[in-house]
């Protein structure tokens, strides 16, 4: 085994494994964790560099959404003795995080999603998918821009607007629709208030989406693509 497989297969045992009171592992569970993060991305790393390029991740199928697109496949680190066993934090330890890559081709960064977006995604689609049974299309609303558009949520049975909580911010986030019926998050008010605060080297036409992964450990999944235009963040056309 040599020097750098032995060094991530031991900072994934003591990281991973380690024995927590109950308190500290239920909060360890539910936020990213940067050194558990460094810890896969250094397996990632190893695993590609041994396999001749490739990379530790689930198949799906061609049109999966970007940030959905590359899960992390345990079993391939395990099989070349990268990790003990999966991130704490990670769904399949009873975690709210599910490990995946983003720029697979160019970069292979790791980063996680927050599944409690998948949890409340689901609710709504249940309750899309009643109402399509009955009526055949989606409630479709207004467009809001490109290929989104509002959610008729009074016909769903709602009070109000749907939404998530953002995981960056914690704010309220509108859930929307798009043209084949699928969920989309706006993540707009996120990517504004971070053109506001941070510096950028990102155009008109250039997807936004990115600007949250710059600067955060959770993709932004469940989304469309957000571009610059006129300074602010709009859906594509």
């Amino acid at each position: 085994m040599n020097f750098n497989k032995l060094v991530v297969l031991l900072l994934s045992s003591i990281l991973l494994t380690g024995c927590m009171y109950p308190e500290e592992e239920y909060s360890k569970n539910q936020r990213p964790n940067e050194v558990q993060l460094e810890m896969m991305q250094k397996a990632v790393d190893q695993y590609s560099t041994e396999t001749g390029g490739y990379l530790p991740i689930q198949n799906r199928d061609i049109d999966t959404p970007i940030f959905q697109k590359y899960p992390i496949d345990y079993s391939k680190l395990r099989e070349y003795q990268l990790i003990v066993e999966p991130p704490d934090n990670s769904f399949e330890k009873g975690g709210v995080y599910q490990y995946v890559i983003i720029h697979a081709e160019t970069d292979p960064t790791v980063k996680v999603i927050d599944l409690r977006l998948t949890d409340k995604i689901r609710e709504y689609n249940l309750k899309i998918d009643t109402y399509r049974q009955r009526n055949q299309y989606p409630p479709y609303g207004e467009r809001v821009g490109g290929p989104v558009f509002r959610i008729k949520y009074e016909q769903l049975g709602m009070d109000n607007e749907p939404y998530v909580s953002s995981p960056y911010t914690g704010n309220p986030l509108p859930v929307f629709i798009n043209g084949s019926g699928e969920l989309v998050i706006d993540y707009r008010p996120d990517i504004f208030q971070l053109l506001k605060e941070k510096d950028y080297s990102y155009k008109e036409g250039d997807d936004l989406r990115y600007l949250l992964t710059d600067h955060y450990s959770i993709v932004p999944a469940y989304s469309e693509k957000i571009v610059l235009k006129n300074g602010e963040p709009v859906y594509s056309n």
